[in-house]
C-alpha cells in the first residue's frame, strides 16, 4: 500500500511450478494493462491522502518526535522549579494537540495497515499488487491454460504432451446418491477414511472412494483391479481406505523333498527365472534324496524401553528382570494376554538410566506381535507398582528388533530359527544343475563368505534368500516387511564322500510367519496355505502348522541358493535372464 512502489523498477516475473520467465518492458506494460481491465485495483488507506505517503510520513514522525521531545523538557524545568504540571503555557498546549494529533495519525495508518493485510488475506485479491502482475497459470478442469510467455508455453507444451500420453480420464456411471456421496468426498466435506463406517458396505465405500480419487487427481486407475475382491475381508485387519487390488502372478515350484513329505511351494513374483531356478533346485534336491530340516528355536520377541532418575535405578530393574525367582511371577502375568502365550526369556541392556528389555515368548501358529506385545504391557504395569519412578518411553524400543536388520536377531534368533541341509550326488549336480562339486564350493567361499564379508554384510552371508522369502511371504499372506530379518541367511557348501558329493546348508535364525492372523485369512493366501498343508491353527499341537511353514521355507531358500549359486558358476546366470525375463510385451494395455 505504499505509494514508492510505483517507482520501483519491474522485477522479472516467474510461472509459479516452472522455470524463470522474464518479460520485457512492452510485454510488461501489456499485462499490466490487460490486469487493470480485468480487475479493479484494491482500496488503499493512502488513497485519502492528499500528499504522497512518505512525505505524509516523514512530516507526522517529525511532529510527534518533536513535540514529546518538547514536553519531556518543560515537564522536567517544571519538577525542578516545583511548578504544577497542570499549569500549561499556550505554547504547551499546542505542543500536546500536535502530539496527539500525530499519535491518532500514525495509530490510524499502521492499525488500518494491519487490519488491511488480514482481510486480504481472505479476498481473491490477495495477491494481485500493481507492481507484481499475477502470473500463476490457471488451472481449468483439464489443469491446463495458455502460459504468458514464450518460455512457458514451451514449458506447458512438455507437461501437455506428458499428459497426452497418460490414461485417459474415464469415469464410470454411477448411481445418483452414489454420485452425491462423490462430490462430497471430493469436497471434502465426507472424510474418505469414514465411508465405511458412514456407508456400511466396504465394496460400495471402495467404489465412491476409487471415483473420488480419479477426479481430484484426473489420473486414471482403470488397470488397477476392483471386482472380484471381498473388501470386507480386509476391513479393520489388513487394509485401510482400499480403492482396489495388485496382481502378482503365483507360480509354483517343487515338489520338495523336505524331512520325506512332499511339498509344492506357491511362490508370488514378478521376477522372471525366480520360479524357474528355486524349481530345478528343488528338482535336485529330490534326486539326492531330499532335505532335512530341525527347528532350533520358536520364540517372538518384544523389547520395551524404559527410563529411570539415575543408571543405578535402571540396574535394579534389570537385576530384579533377570533374576529367576522373579521369572514364574512375571511369566503369570504376561501370560494372561493369550492363552497360547508363554513367556520363554528376558533379556536386558542398559544405556545409561534408559533399560531395554527383551521379551521373548511362544505365540502358537500367529506370528505373534501383537501377542507379544499384550503381555509386554501388562508386566510393565506391574513393574510400576514396585518401580514408580519407572517411565515408559515406548512399547518397542527396537531392541527387539522388528522388520530392521540386527546383529541381536542374526545372534538370538526371532521368531523360528531353522537349519535346513541335502547332500547333493555328484552326478546330479552335473545332469541337473550343470556344474561341478568344486565349482560350487570355491564360488560359495569366495562370493557368500568371503564376498560378503568384504561388504560388511549382517546376515546377508547368502546368494538370494530373500527372494525366495519375499516370494513365500506374499503368496501365504505374511507380512512382507519382515522379510528383512527373515531373510537372514548363512548358505555353507562343502566336499563330501571323498570330494564326489555335495553337502549344502542353510542356517537362517529369525523366520517370523503365522498361519492365522493378518494377511492369511484372505481367500488367494489361505489358498496358498492349503496347498502346503498348514492353513489355519493346529488344534491337536498348537503352533505345529507356523512351525513347519518355517522349515517349508527355509527348505524352499535352500534350493534357490543351490539352483542361483550353480547358474553363477556355471556363466548361466545372465543368458537365462536374458531369456527368460525379457519380455518385451506391453501388459499395462492387456485387460483385466
Amino acid at each position: 500500500m505504499d505509494r514508492r512502489r510505483s517507482a520501483r523498477p519491474p522485477r522479472p516475473t516467474a510461472i509459479q511450478g516452472g522455470p524463470s520467465c522474464t518479460f520485457n518492458r512492452n510485454e510488461q506494460d501489456a499485462l499490466a494493462a490487460d490486469h487493470q481491465h480485468s480487475k479493479a485495483p484494491s482500496p488503499k488507506a493512502s488513497d485519502a491522502l492528499p500528499l504522497p505517503l512518505y512525505l505524509t510520513n516523514t512530516i507526522f514522525f517529525t511532529l510527534f518526535f518533536s513535540v514529546a521531545y518538547y514536553l519531556l523538557h518543560r515537564w522536567r524545568d517544571k519538577i525542578r522549579n516545583s511548578t504544577p504540571l497542570h499549569v500549561v503555557t499556550l505554547s504547551e498546549i499546542a505542543a500536546i494537540v500536535s502530539l496527539m494529533a500525530s499519535f491518532i495519525y500514525l495509530l490510524g495508518f499502521f492499525g488500518i495497515d494491519f487490519v488491511q493485510s488480514f482481510i486480504a488475506r481472505s479476498s481473491p485479491d490477495a495477491w494481485d499488487l500493481d507492481d507484481e502482475i499475477d502470473q500463476t497459470l490457471l488451472i481449468d478442469n483439464n489443469r491446463y491454460a495458455a502460459p504468458p510467455c514464450a518460455s512457458a508455453v514451451a514449458l506447458t507444451s512438455k507437461v501437455a504432451a506428458a499428459a497426452a500420453t497418460a490414461e485417459p480420464l474415464n469415469t464410470t456411471p454411477l448411481p445418483e446418491e452414489d454420485e452425491e456421496v462423490v462430490k462430497m468426498v471430493v469436497n471434502g466435506s465426507v472424510p474418505s477414511y469414514s465411508l465405511e463406517s458412514k456407508l456400511g458396505d466396504p465394496k460400495r465405500a471402495a467404489s465412491i472412494r476409487r471415483e473420488a480419487l480419479q477426479r481430484v487427481t484426473g489420473r486414471s486407475i482403470q488397470g488397477l483391479p476392483f471386482e472380484g475382491f471381498d473388501y470386507e475381508s480386509i476391513l479393520g485387519q489388513c487394509c485401510e481406505m482400499p480403492v482396489g487390488y495388485v496382481q502378482i502372478p503365483v507360480g509354483i515350484a517343487g515338489p520338495l523333498l523336505l524331512d520325506g513329505f512332499e511339498y509344492t511351494i506357491p511362490m508370488a513374483t514378478t521376477e522372471g527365472c525366480l520360479v524357474a531356478s528355486t524349481n530345478r533346485g528343488c528338482k535336485a534336491i529330490y534326486a539326492s534324496g531330499g532335505a532335512t530340516s530341525m527347528l532350533l528355536k520358536d520364540g517372538m520377541t518384544r523389547a520395551p524401553v524404559v527410563r529411570f532418575g539415575s543408571a543405578k535405578r535402571a540396574s535394579e530393574l534389570k537385576f530384579f528382570l533377570e533374576d529367576p525367582d522373579n521369572f514364574d511371577t512375571l511369566a503369570v502375568i504376561f501370560n494372561r494376554s493369550s492363552r497360547f502365550a508363554r513367556l520363554q526369556s528376558i533379556r536386558c541392556s542398559i544405556a545409561g538410566k534408559n533399560l531395554y528389555v527383551r521379551f521373548c515368548c511362544s505365540t502358537g501358529d500367529a506370528m505373534g506381535m501383537n501377542m507379544v506385545s499384550k503381555g509386554v504391557q501388562n508386566v510393565l504395569d506391574f513393574l510400576q507398582h514396585d518401580f514408580s519412578d519407572m517411565e515408559i518411553i515406548g512399547i518397542s524400543g527396537n531392541f527387539c528388533a522388528d522388520k530392521k536388520p540386527a546383529a541381536v536377531n542374526w545372534i538370538e534368533g526371532r521368531g523360528k530359527s531353522v537349519v535346513c541341509e541335502a547332500i547333493i550326488k555328484e552326478e546330479v549336480v552335473g545332469k541337473v544343475l550343470k556344474t561341478s562339486v568344486a565349482s560350487l564350493v570355491e564360488l560359495n567361499m569366495l562370493k557368500n563368505l568371503t564376498g560378503s564379508a568384504m561388504a560388511g554384510a549382517l546376515g546377508g552371508f547368502n546368494a538370494h534368500s530373500s527372494n525366495i522369502v519375499s516370494a513365500v511371504f506374499l503368496a501365504t499372506g505374511q507380512d512382507p516387511a519382515q522379510n528383512v530379518e527373515s531373510s537372514h541367511c548363512i548358505t555353507m557348501m562343502e566336499a563330501v564322500n571323498n570330494g564326489r558329493d555335495l553337502h549344502v546348508s542353510v542356517t537362517m535364525p529369525s523366520i517370523e510367519v503365522g498361519t492365522v492372523g493378518g494377511g492369511t485369512q484372505l481367500a488367494s493366501q489361505s489358498a496358498c496355505l492349503n496347498l502346503l498343508g498348514v492353513k489355519g491353527a493346529n488344534k491337536e499341537s498348537p503352533g505345529a502348522n507356523s512351525r513347519l511353514l518355517a522349515t517349508i521355507v527355509a527348505g524352499s531358500v535352500l534350493a534357490g541358493e543351490l539352483s542361483l549359486m550353480s547358474a553363477i558358476a556355471a556363466g548361466q546366470l545372465v543368458r537365462s535372464h536374458m531369456k527368460y525375463n525379457r519380455s518385451s510385451r506391453d501388459v499395462s494395455k492387456l485387460e483385466s
